[in-house]
């Protein structure tokens, strides 16, 4: 049997459910037409719409925790937000709205190395034919001829960033680290990357200092690995590969000759072990391909061919459940 409140306890327990129904109602939908004495006013006078602390919190709780469920099953997981990740996201995004684009970013700030130029410079350069990427995505630049030059890498970027976050169909989670890859064993036996395995990067960060803080997992029939070089989180799923016993070894970056580095990365970019594409200065490590140092034109180049090579994997596999099943028969 229930304890019974007294008279002053019951009080507070009817405040607090009046409280809790309270931001209920306002966090559902406050209706369209609600008038606020607000005012935009920088002589002194402006003021604010009146807000709660708890609603900020469940209104930002709320959106990400409903992405982190809806996204356990994807269609497509990017690991890395940089040049080639993004490029990659755009492309297969804006041309495949059906599909359920998730990108895990390591760093609070997607973009990678793709802020600056060479030597902490500001101006990026683009070879030719990747300049009519920038022309889709509206950046301006300056034409020299073989190649041309936006005068700042952030204005790529963020332009980039900012299209890509305004497609419906993609789920940016940024400071969360890819910590494994999934690895199951498909329809015909092989052994196939399946999803990627999940945890907050300043958690990943601490396995070290720390007890058990185990990780979460997205299932997808595509991954595609865009982590860059190697480095602290760089060439990740490479190195995983070989761990894994799916690679006998890293090619490892050769050194810089761009003539040689960005037609190898762009032409070189596929899916390296079934279920996993490798793009960008990640696929240099893998194949042992040179670096081409601060051009950009193959991270754009080879982020849209991974694009490409995932619609070719789903177009030719049926999917239950965010797992491949079987092939489509020609």
């Amino acid at each position: 049997m229930a304890p019974v409140a007294t008279s002053g306890r019951q009080s507070e327990i009817d405040a607090l459910r009046a409280a809790a129904a309270k931001y209920d109602r306002v966090d559902d939908h406050v209706p369209v037409g609600t008038k606020y004495d607000v005012l935009e006013d920088y002589q002194g006078s402006y003021r604010f719409a009146p807000i709660e602390e708890a609603q900020v919190s469940r209104a930002m709780i709320k959106r990400y925790f409903t992405n982190m469920y809806e996204r356990a099953i994807s269609d497509v997981v990017i690991v890395g937000a940089g040049s080639a990740g993004l490029s990659c996201a755009y492309h297969l995004a804006s041309r495949r709205p059906e599909l359920k684009i998730t990108i895990i970013e390591a760093s609070v700030a997607p973009g990678g190395g793709a802020w600056l130029g060479g030597q902490l410079m500001t101006a990026m350069v683009i070879r030719k034919p990747a300049d009519r990427f920038l022309r889709e995505i509206g950046v301006e630049y300056e034409d020299e001829g073989p190649f041309v030059v936006v005068k700042h890498a952030a204005l790529f970027t963020s332009t980039l960033l900012s299209k890509v976050l305004a497609l419906p169909n993609v789920v940016l989670m940024n400071a969360t680290a890819v910590e494994d890859l999934i690895i199951h064993s498909d329809f015909e036996g092989k052994q196939r990357v399946a999803g990627v395995v999940t945890n907050w990067t300043l958690v990943a960060l601490n396995h070290d200092t720390q007890s058990c803080m185990d990780p979460n997992t997205i299932t997808a029939p595509v991954i595609i690995s865009a982590t860059g070089h190697d480095g602290p989180m760089g060439a990740f799923s490479a190195k995983r590969l070989v761990s894994a016993g799916l690679l006998k070894e890293l090619g490892n970056m050769r050194g810089l000759d761009m003539n040689r580095a960005e037609p190898a990365i762009v032409n070189g970019t596929r899916e390296v072990t079934p279920g996993l594409i490798l793009t960008g200065m990640e696929l240099s490590e893998h194949d042992g391909s040179n670096r081409m140092g601060p051009t950009f034109g193959a991270m754009i180049g080879s982020g849209i061919k991974a694009a490409e090579e995932a619609v070719r994997i789903l177009d030719t596999v049926e999917v239950a459940s965010g797992k491949v099943v079987s092939r489509i028969a020609d």
